[in-house]
């Protein structure tokens, strides 16, 4: 008998694994495809990996000479992407067995095969039943997958990072970030790169501060972005190196889906409550409609970042162990992998009008600060909006190359509860790019002092 049997081993599935056992639960974790998940087989990890290559390229190629570098020939200069793909692979590589060496160190049973739900106490995997006082569904979320009658036209998310000729003209569907941030890395690698968005906004939870300035950075790297392009098939639609959407043309040598995910569900005899996009719904403790059964990571929909995730998943082991915390998602970062990153906390500007708030925005331009232009990165800002009455910060937004980190210090900000007069008071080492934080926190209490 299992204390707890986990159903996926990306970030919700395995580090709630090793949380669990490392607080004496009796654990096993099923996985049908590879230690990791999507996040750090073909998601995350390679995504980023690839990312850097080509922000390395793009800078050689336009800032070596600006910085003093001579004697870089420029004709000479081209994107490897096999090499890049296999530095990605090692990188894959190191966190996977990393990861399957920790969850043996804590004890957990780890089981290759598909797991079917039987009942709220029982899974069956390769012919065994186990009996477990708890489940926890954490099986994740994929692209829903695009019709296509043409070989090698349509990569889905799994097939990306191979070794593979990079054509010339790429196509990329998708409104998250993720499609963000692949049309940017081909367009930083010499590919000529159109947008096709499902709906009609790019970054749907992003603030609209943060989606005009990445949208002016698209417009700028001329990568075409075309608006309400749902394409759920290609057959019919592409000839002769063409992908005709809706009577308007676009060079295509290849799509790559990075539409938004859906549920993976695993297959269960339980009848397990969906919200109505079809992701498992749960209650602020992750708790499904049946009892014992639990959901976390991207196959609940709240969200489809990893350390959430991976946030959820502890939540669920503390729960189980009978500690009690509340769960709030909008202390959790929101990160966007752009150029330059992107990332937000808290409230939106359009949530604080929303809830009535009397609010301030204070901002701070990386332009003005002194580590930003010596690293030669001075697009960007910080922006925090507080409460006027007491000063409370409500949310911040950050467009900075290191956004993705920064942000880590408006969550503790978040976490306990901070005034703009809290981080107008954090000293921060000169020179540093964090310095902007108690520029912005200066600007709310009264003035900057270098502004």
């Amino acid at each position: 008998m299992y204390d707890l049997i986990i159903i996926g081993s990306g970030p919700a599935g395995y580090v709630s694994a090793i949380r669990a056992g490392q607080l004496g639960l009796k654990t096993a974790i099923i996985e049908k495809n590879v230690i990791g998940g999507m996040c750090l087989n073909w998601g995350c990890i390679p995504s980023k990996a690839i990312m850097e290559s080509a922000k390395l390229f793009q800078r050689i190629n336009k800032d070596a000479a600006r910085f003093g570098v001579d004697g870089i020939d420029k004709k000479a200069l081209s994107f490897n992407w096999s090499k890049a793909i296999k530095r990605s692979d090692g990188i894959v590589k190191k966190l996977t067995t990393g990861v399957g060496f920790l969850l043996k160190k804590n004890g957990i049973d780890i089981i290759e095969g598909e797991a079917e739900i039987l009942s709220a106490n029982a899974v069956a995997v390769n012919n065994r039943t186990l009996e477990t006082k708890n489940i926890m569904i954490a099986t994740g979320s994929k692209s829903p997958e695009i019709e296509n009658d043409t070989d090698g036209l349509v990569i889905e998310p799994k097939e990306l990072f191979k070794d593979r000729e990079l054509p010339e003209n790429i196509v990329v569907t998708g409104e998250t970030p993720v499609a963000i941030e692949l049309a940017q890395a081909f367009s930083m690698m010499g590919r000529k790169v159109s947008l096709l968005v499902p709906g009609d906004k790019v970054l749907p939870f992003a603030d609209k501060y943060i989606v005009d300035h990445i949208l002016a950075k698209l417009k700028k790297d001329k990568i075409k972005i075309a608006y309400n392009k749902p394409l759920p098939a290609t057959k019919g639609v592409w000839a002769d190196g063409k992908l005709t959407v809706d009577s308007e043309e676009f060079a295509c040598d290849v799509v790559v889906n990075a539409t938004r995910r859906k549920a993976i569900l695993p297959p269960s005899k339980v009848e397990i409550a969906l919200d109505e996009n079809g992701y498992i719904a749960v209650d602020e403790d992750m708790k499904t409609s049946v009892e014992n059964i639990f959901a976390a990571g991207d196959v609940n929909g709240l969200s489809y970042y990893a350390h959430i995730g991976s946030a959820q998943g502890m939540h669920v082991v503390n729960y189980i162990k009978g500690i009690k915390q509340k769960l709030d998602l909008k202390k959790y970062p929101m990160n966007m992998y752009t150029v330059p990153e992107a990332a937000q906390i808290g409230l939106t500007e359009e949530e604080i009008k929303a809830e009535g708030y009397d609010y301030k925005i204070s901002e701070f331009p990386m332009s003005a600060n002194g580590k930003a232009l010596t690293e030669g990165h001075p697009d960007g800002f910080v922006r925090i909006l507080s409460d006027k009455k007491y000063g409370e910060v409500l949310g911040v937004q950050i467009v900075a190359p290191n956004a993705t980190d920064m942000i880590a210090e408006a969550a503790a900000y978040m976490e306990l509860e901070a005034t703009v007069y809290d981080v107008a008071q954090t000293v921060h080492a000169h020179p540093t790019v964090s310095e902007v934080f108690m520029e912005a926190g200066f600007e709310a209490v009264d003035k900057a002092i270098h502004k």
